[in-house]
């Protein structure tokens, strides 16, 4: 009888050293009716002795609760806010790294409040706001685009002031015997793989050879460029400066071939053709706008050029341009563009 009485005094020492909560009257209680039970002959020893165990666990895994519930209601530290609010902004706002190791707290809070405001205040399109002010959007939505097509039309006018500004520099010349030569462009031939320079006595004639074994002869870079596009301009310049290199072609035809090539797509401004661009006096500017290239002929020399490229044109020499009218079989955008780039280049731009 005394050792039990000493095990209950142990057992209600432990519970009286635990706070004084509703948790433990409700413990004290429970015990009391068991003591009570056991008294009484309902409960045998062992059975209070494993009840009392089971309550005491349950009493550790309480306390344990509110230990982890106080910790997660005391307020966070700064550095954990800085942790959480820096989390936030890289995984929504798509902040890096970088850019939020240096801030302060002041200037992170800052920069997460904003952030917040802006997805608190998004209205989806969806919701009685935005519905309840259709009409007032629709209205906004109404004058945005009357002012869109009024921009379009202003920026048009413009474009077409422009325009008609261009074509004073121009002249439209039909050639029925260029027509007559010319490969029909519409029923594109196979690729150029070779040519040849030929002679008829004292006649030569450029050969273009293509994949079908197909051969046109021209009697001058001129025919050449009124029969054949962009790509087989390229493709003939591929062909000519793989054969030569660096090298410069020994026969008269092979030379005016080259050279002509070379100053268009290679211009070099320390050769002679580029220094006598200063100060001759124009006499023809024509555009063949089926292989981009545009050809001036001064009174003793002559250039092919490429539309959209610059080359060492002086403004007296691109006024007399000007003067002259480029000559096109009709007005295109490619008409267009190179007379801009001829303005912009002789007012230095």
């Amino acid at each position: 009888m005394i050792a039990r009485q000493k095990e209950e005094a142990a057992n209600i020492a432990l519970l009286e050293s635990w706070d004084n909560t509703q948790a433990i009257m409700e413990a004290y209680f429970e015990l009391a009716q068991r003591l009570q039970a056991e008294e009484q002959g309902e409960i045998t020893i062992e059975e209070r002795s494993r009840l009392f165990v089971e309550l005491i666990e349950k009493r550790k895994k309480h306390f344990a609760a509110l230990r982890a519930q106080e910790k997660r209601s005391k307020p966070p530290t700064k550095v954990q806010k800085i942790n959480t609010m820096s989390t936030y902004l890289k995984n929504m706002a798509e902040y890096k790294h970088n850019q939020l190791k240096s801030k302060s707290y002041d200037e992170i809070q800052d920069m997460f409040d904003k952030e917040i405001k802006r997805v608190n205040t998004f209205v989806d399109m969806n919701t009685e706001l935005v519905k309840g002010n259709k009409t007032k959007a629709e209205g906004s939505s109404k004058r945005a685009g009357n002012e869109l097509e009024q921009e379009k039309a202003k920026k048009q006018k413009g474009d077409d002031q422009e325009e008609s500004k261009m074509k004073r520099h121009i002249k439209i010349v039909k050639d029925d015997e260029v027509a007559i030569d010319a490969i029909p462009l519409a029923t594109k031939p196979p690729v150029i793989v070779d040519y040849k320079v030929d002679k008829d006595g004292r006649m030569g004639y450029f050969k273009l050879i293509r994949a079908d074994g197909s051969l046109k002869r021209y009697s001058s870079m001129i025919k050449m460029l009124q029969g054949i596009d962009r790509e087989d301009l390229e493709t003939l310049w591929k062909l000519v400066k793989a054969k030569y290199k660096n090298t410069r072609p020994e026969d008269d035809y092979e030379r005016v071939l080259w050279g002509d090539l070379k100053v268009m797509f290679e211009p070099d401004i320390k050769s002679d053709v580029c220094r006598n661009l200063q100060g001759y006096k124009v006499t023809v500017w024509k555009l063949f706008d089926n292989c981009g290239v545009h050809f001036v002929r001064f009174i003793n020399l002559y250039v092919f050029m490429l539309v959209k490229k610059r080359y060492l044109l002086t403004p007296v020499t691109i006024i007399n341009m000007l003067n002259k009218k480029l000559q096109a079989d009709h007005w295109n955008k490619t008409c267009y563009q190179l007379l801009k780039l001829m303005v912009k280049q002789q007012n230095g731009q």
